[in-house]
């Protein structure tokens, strides 16, 4: 696919994905959606993990709200025939994906990132549900990540008063996993990138698919799932070479899929 409102980069089994229209502060428009859950698609089987940013001084400032007539849009159809499978791209990527939230997360873009797997922000980022501000609700998957990081407290607080919440704040709610310097953030980001794309890449399939489980399961469903998936990596190449890497005091030296 020959991306244009997106960039996309394979190396050293990193796929790095770009949300590439700085001029609009990346806002999603119906081309970066699609190109956004193609790209996904490709690293899903290219790459061991995955890394989302934006170009220039924003993440992603949600919905672009100057495509066409915003009144007019069917926000049904959207949500449901665009935005969802880009979602469900991210959530069900075999592999690990990390927001690398460079500047503003806000709306639909704050809950982009909030939906990946991992979410590292610069010192000077921020989140914010900005929907209330327009007379919607939080969408793009905010009314279901927001209450299981935040608590409901916090989450109501967060969309109906569509304040910024700094990254900082962010890392002290359990919202987000890392909040680093601008200076040096994408060293930063690019070391954990590659300590994941170097790891059991079976073994963080099955974690997210764990994790996610665990919020619809009883503790005997858990327990029963976790036993399902922990007999499957027990049977990969990953986990002889860390037992084997373990008893040796050496390095694991992980194969992939």
């Amino acid at each position: 696919m020959d991306y244009q409102a997106i960039s996309f980069a394979l190396e050293n089994d990193i796929a790095t994905v770009t949300l590439n229209r700085p001029d609009r502060m990346n806002a999603l428009n119906v081309q970066m959606r699609a190109e956004l859950t193609h790209a996904l698609g490709e690293a899903a089987t290219a790459a061991r993990v995955v890394v989302i940013t934006g170009a220039g001084e924003a993440f992603c400032s949600g919905q672009d709200l100057g495509e066409g007539r915003a009144i007019d849009l069917d926000l049904e159809r959207v949500l449901r025939e665009e935005y969802l499978p880009m979602l469900r791209a991210i959530v069900e990527c075999p592999v690990p994906v990390i927001a690398a939230v460079n500047g503003a997360a806000a709306g639909a873009g704050a809950n982009l990132a909030l939906v990946c797997d991992v979410v590292i922000a610069s010192e000077d980022a921020f989140f914010q549900q900005a929907f209330t501000r327009i007379g919607l609700i939080p969408d793009a998957g905010g009314t279901w990540a927001l209450p299981r990081q935040i608590g409901l407290a916090k989450a109501m607080g967060a969309a109906l008063f569509a304040e910024r919440i700094p990254a900082r704040q962010a890392e002290e709610w359990g919202l987000i996993w890392e909040v680093v310097p601008m200076r040096g953030f994408a060293d930063h980001v690019a070391r954990r990138a590659l300590h994941l794309a170097q790891g059991p890449t079976e073994a963080y399939k099955r974690v997210k698919e764990a994790l996610h489980a665990s919020f619809g399961n009883s503790l005997d469903e858990q327990l029963t799932l976790e036993a399902q998936l922990q007999g499957a990596c027990g049977k990969t190449r990953d986990f002889q070479e860390g037992v084997i890497a373990f008893l040796e005091k050496r390095p694991a030296k992980y194969e992939g899929r």
